[in-house]
């Protein structure tokens, strides 16, 4: 039976507020692909990361941050983009605006985006720090059998109370480990983004070996990062400081006394942290690298040879 990726109930439904005090409205989009395939079907986010780059003003969210703005129809424009397009790819979701935000659980428009992937034979590298993308491991199987799925995380920390201050509103550590284990359970490669670490609060020695211990046990294919610092820039700078003040008096003014206005913040513990970083990785053969890692995710596979989607 065909699938109808048009209006459904839910599409119908008014915006507003839901019974759990959710806010969202739709919008009107035209494309729900960028140039280089990335997808993000919801603007806007309530994890309420208190690092969160996307909400830098640079990317134009113009209403509430935690009012989230839906792409309607996105899994009909999806179907309508894929349809065109002459061979398959990967598709990436995630990096800006989480696709399993609690509104999914509503709206199911990532779940139905990914059955027109698979309809398409299309491959899916997803990027969430909720664990209810399990409620999708079925169709990521189905993907990953056909073509390519790689699931992934961000982790900042491997203590769940610091965890519960950073990220308040997401799985924590120790769940989002748990998905990456059902994944590689069900032949489905992982990927870590390790980031950010901040500096004066959690770029410790202790807190980089509790996650790269629980990636080594995980089988992570890779673990993505940048160095280790954060990014500040014009709406998320206002905002961490903002949080800094209420979790971790005085932490504010070590920042602006050790960066001022700079975009990186690096952690003055950042050459050590590398080297116990590589060496690491190099020991278990976990890939890593930003552009390695990138070329990971969109390498689309031959399946027709078989050839092994994991890093050697």
């Amino acid at each position: 039976m065909t699938r109808d990726y048009g209006l459904t109930r839910s599409d119908r439904k008014p915006p507003g507020e839901n019974a759990e005090g959710l806010r969202w409205h739709f919008a009107d989009f035209k494309t729900i692909l960028s140039p280089k395939n990335g997808m993000n079907i919801y603007r806007g986010c309530l994890h309420g990361c208190i690092y969160c780059d996307s909400r830098s003003a640079c990317y134009q969210i113009k209403h509430d941050f935690e009012d989230i703005e839906v792409k309607r129809e996105a899994p009909r424009i999806l179907d309508e983009q894929l349809r065109r397009r002459r061979r398959p790819c990967m598709i990436c979701t995630g990096a800006m605006c989480d696709p399993y935000i609690p509104l999914e659980d509503e709206l199911f428009y990532t779940r139905r985006c990914l059955e027109v992937i698979e309809k398409h034979g299309f491959g899916v590298a997803i990027l969430t720090k909720s664990a209810r993308i399990l409620r999708d491991l079925d169709l990521l199987k189905r993907i990953h059998e056909r073509s390519k799925a790689v699931v992934q995380t961000t982790l900042t920390t491997s203590d769940e109370s610091l965890c519960r201050l950073l990220e308040p509103n997401v799985s924590t550590t120790a769940e989002r480990f748990h998905v990456l284990e059902v994944c590689r359970e069900n032949g489905i490669p992982t990927v870590v983004w390790l980031c950010p670490i901040l500096p004066f609060i959690n770029d410790t020695e202790e807190n980089l070996r509790g996650i790269l211990d629980g990636c080594v046990r995980a089988k992570v294919a890779a673990v993505m990062n940048f160095g280790f610092g954060l990014t500040l820039r014009d709406g998320n700078r206002e905002y961490f400081y903002k949080k800094l003040d209420r979790h971790f008096p005085g932490i504010k003014q070590t920042y602006i006394r050790t960066f001022g206005g700079a975009y990186e913040c690096q952690s003055p513990n950042s050459g050590r942290l590398q080297q116990i970083f590589r060496e690491t990785c190099d020991q278990h053969k976990i890939l890593y690298g930003p552009d390695k890692v990138f070329a990971y995710l969109n390498e689309f596979p031959d399946k027709s040879g078989q050839t092994s989607l994991f890093p050697g």
